[in-house]
């Protein structure tokens, strides 16, 4: 039974994580044009905002190499935490999980509109909103709803369309 509570800890842990990082480091840092994590603010959210939520730059992979830099953190936090695999596995594996989640829901977000949408509408609102400073979540909305930073910024273009879709 303790695995469960590991796992579900892993997650919280993870996500977290996700949100501190998007926050702090790629907007809080990546606005800086000289910091290593410029790339975000300067090359990816205006690409998102100037293709409809879409980055070319991510290619037809998730493994695409414009997403090096984000992988390379990636492997970075995973290799960080590696010392835990031996007290706490399946923390550990949780974690890890959760990254090779990460990478592919975000590459899927910004290649796939429809889907970004309907499965992770927070993500897609932190991009095409007004204000690109909420909405930190990638994976899910927990986070944002917690600390109070999730805005529901296009929940009227999402009603409209739905609204042409109906017979």
């Amino acid at each position: 039974m303790w695995y469960i509570f590991a796992a579900m800890f892993g997650v919280l842990y993870a996500t977290l994580l996700e949100w501190l990082i998007h926050k702090y480091i790629l907007h809080g840092l990546g606005k800086n044009k000289k910091s290593y994590w410029a790339f975000h603010w300067h090359e990816h959210h205006k690409e998102c905002k100037k293709n409809g939520g879409l980055d070319p730059n991510y290619g037809n992979s998730p493994l695409h190499p414009s997403l090096k830099k984000e992988i390379m953190g990636i492997n970075l936090l995973i290799l960080l935490h590696t010392p835990l695999i031996l007290f706490f596995p399946v923390f550990y594996f949780t974690l890890v999980i959760c990254a090779l989640r990460y990478i592919w829901v975000h590459w899927k977000a910004h290649q796939d509109m429809e889907w970004a949408k309907k499965h992770v509408p927070w993500h897609h609102d932190h991009h095409m909103g007004k204000n690109q400073d909420v909405n930190w979540g990638v994976t899910n909305s927990f986070w944002d709803l917690v600390m109070g930073t999730r805005v529901k910024g296009l929940k009227k273009e999402r009603d409209n369309e739905a609204d042409k879709n109906d017979p």
